[in-house]
C-alpha cells in the first residue's frame, strides 16, 4: 500500500503518528509537495479528487482520503493496541472526543494559519485575515475548553491515550504558526498533557 503524505503538514502527521502507535511497518510513503502545488497535478487527483492529503492506495488499486477513514481501516487490520474503542460505548465517547478537537480545534487553527500566515499564502487564495484572526479567536476558546476538559482527566477522551490524543497534538503543534504554546496562553493542564503526549516515540515523526 501507498500513503501519500506531506511534510508539516498536520493531517498526515496524524496518520503517521497513528501508525507509529500501532507499530505499522511496510507502507510505501509518498511525499506530496505542497507548495509546489503536486496535490493539484493530473496525476495525484485522479487518486485523489479534493486534492487533499493524506490518501491511501490499496493493494487493489482503489484510494482512501480522509484521515478518520484511514486511521479506521488501519484499526481493523491492526485492532491492538487499540486506539479507537474497544466497544460501542466506549467508541462512541472517543469518536466525540476526536470530532470535537477536529471541528473546533483544529478547523479554527486551520483557518487562523491559513488565512493569516504569509508562508501559506501560495495555498489559500485569496486570504482573508480579519477571518483568519477570529478563527484564531475560536481556536483559542476551544483551547481553554480542552484545557478543563484534561483538568478532570489525563487524556482527550478519558483515562487512557486515543486516537483524540493525537489529533489534538498535531494541532497543537501545528499551532505554532500561530505562535501558540499552553504554557504561555495560561492553560497548565493543556501544557502538561502536551508534553506528555511529546514524549512518546510516535510524535517524532
Amino acid at each position: 500500500m501507498k500513503l501519500y503524505v506531506s511534510p508539516r503538514a498536520p493531517n498526515p502527521r496524524r496518520v503517521l503518528m497513528f501508525l507509529v502507535e500501532k507499530q505499522v511497518q511496510g507502507l510505501d510513503l509518498v511525499n506530496v509537495d505542497l507548495n509546489a502545488q503536486e496535490h493539484k497535478s493530473e496525476a495525484y487527483r485522479s487518486k485523489s479528487p479534493l486534492a487533499r492529503v493524506p490518501a491511501l492506495e490499496l493493494h487493489d488499486g482503489r484510494v482512501l482520503t480522509e484521515t478518520r477513514a484511514i486511521c479506521t481501516y488501519m484499526e481493523g487490520l491492526h485492532p491492538e493496541p487499540n486506539l479507537m474503542g474497544r466497544h460501542a460505548e466506549e467508541r462512541a465517547f472517543i469518536e466525540m472526543a476526536d470530532r470535537r478537537v477536529e471541528w473546533h480545534l483544529m478547523l479554527a487553527a486551520a483557518n487562523c494559519i491559513r488565512h493569516t500566515h504569509p508562508g501559506l499564502a501560495p495555498l489559500e487564495q485569496p486570504q482573508f485575515p480579519d477571518f483568519g484572526q477570529s478563527q484564531g479567536l475560536k481556536f483559542r476558546e476551544a483551547a481553554a475548553w480542552l484545557d478543563s476538559e484534561l483538568q478532570k482527566h489525563a487524556w482527550v477522551a478519558g483515562e487512557r491515550f486515543t486516537i483524540a490524543d493525537i489529533t489534538a497534538f498535531c494541532t497543537v503543534e501545528f499551532a505554532r504558526l500561530m505562535r501558540f504554546k499552553p504554557a504561555e496562553a495560561g492553560l497548565p493542564a493543556l501544557d502538561d498533557w502536551h508534553r506528555r503526549v511529546a514524549a512518546r516515540p510516535s510524535a517524532l515523526v
